[in-house]
């Protein structure tokens, strides 16, 4: 019996390929696209990245799935959509760094969009990621993309074994390059369209503008400290910062000075010189292991601490709660709260968490 799968089809060259593949192996393929409520239009020609899940992303989506000859439908998330923005706003007020491409993940393409899959009798749901998942025994496996540039394991790592056993990843074996060639052998819509790199949400404003335009009556000015406690001026609201920010900090110092923490009790932001931003230990909360049960005892893996970040050698070590304790062989340049930390045994990813303050 011919396996039936909806394919999330942002309007980008990625799952564009991924849908045509996907035909190609004899699945009955469903495309879907997810309104977030983001109108945006396209970007400008000269620009070499694009926001994702705009209007102009819809119908390129539609087209492709016209062209492809599959059956398409539009689901309005905007609503559910609205819960990611207003989690990306809280953590800045938290004084952390979120990652809602995570969440998204997690809660919209494998949540709302696999109940969708369940509603039309579908077997999978597939998306245009970078990353490959196989079965071990009892256990569905996510490893990196072999597209060492590309890979989006770390984006995936809160997936559990339910969503892992029915998601699909076509492109988990190709490289970028490869799936732009394809593109063009099938002479798709989408094949010369720029890369989505931007958060969907944030278009044409800052983080901050859209902060302040969603909770600014929570956001007030505070204190620049330095690692001595020691004021050194004011700032207009943590919103502003992130672990590890150089610019735009607002103040002059005699030399290069970086935040170095962020403190939402207190309402200040502390600088300092860049060999303060390097830490060796951190604790990790609501942890999801994937390749193994809850370990007893210390592992060791590699860690990658955010989705640019090398993955570097560390000592994993659990703790009660769901949470463990990283101890990095060296110490690593801006562990930041709220980005995730996901662990990796070569290709296989362990599990991972969210980095606490």
């Amino acid at each position: 019996m011919t396996k039936r799968v909806v394919i999330a089809m942002s309007g980008g060259v990625d799952s564009s390929v991924a849908a045509h593949f996907l035909i190609e192996q004899g699945y009955n393929v469903i495309g879907l696209f997810m309104r977030l409520g983001n109108t945006a239009t396209a970007p400008a020609p000269d620009r070499k990245t694009a926001t994702c899940c705009s209007a102009e992303d819809a119908r390129d989506a539609r087209n492709v799935a016209s062209f492809l000859d599959i059956p398409f439908y539009v689901l309005n998330f905007e609503d559910e959509f609205n819960g990611i923005i207003e989690y990306f706003c809280d953590e800045y007020l938290k004084g952390r760094t979120p990652n809602p491409c995570i969440i998204c993940n997690q809660d919209l393409k494998f949540g709302k969009l696999l109940r969708f899959a369940d509603y039309l009798k579908a077997d999978y749901v597939a998306t245009g990621h970078f990353a490959r998942i196989e079965r071990l025994k009892e256990r569905y496996i996510l490893k990196k993309g072999v597209d060492v540039n590309k890979d989006q394991s770390y984006v995936l790592f809160s997936l559990d074994q339910n969503q892992l056993s029915r998601a699909l990843f076509p492109l988990g074996n190709m490289t970028k390059d490869e799936v732009r060639k394809k593109a063009s052998e099938v002479n798709l819509k989408t094949k010369d369209k720029p890369e989505s790199q931007d958060i969907c949400f944030v278009t044409g404003k800052s983080y901050s503008d859209l902060i302040v335009e969603k909770v600014g009556a929570e956001i007030g000015p505070g204190e620049f400290k330095d690692t001595n406690d020691n004021t050194l001026g004011t700032h207009d609201g943590i919103h502003n910062f992130t672990i590890g920010q150089r610019k735009g900090l607002g103040i002059a110092f005699g030399e290069p000075r970086y935040v170095v923490d962020i403190d939402p009790a207190q309402n200040t932001v502390t600088v300092g010189v860049a060999e303060k931003l390097f830490k060796d230990t951190f604790t990790v909360d609501n942890v999801n292991w994937i390749s193994i049960e809850k370990p007893e005892m210390e592992l060791s893996a590699s860690v990658k601490i955010r989705y640019k970040h090398d993955a570097a050698p560390a000592t994993i070590y659990p703790l009660e709660q769901n949470r463990v304790r990283v101890k990095f062989k060296q110490p690593e340049r801006a562990i930041t709260p709220g980005q995730a930390a996901v662990f990796y045994d070569g290709d296989i990813v362990i599990g991972g968490g969210w980095i606490e303050r």
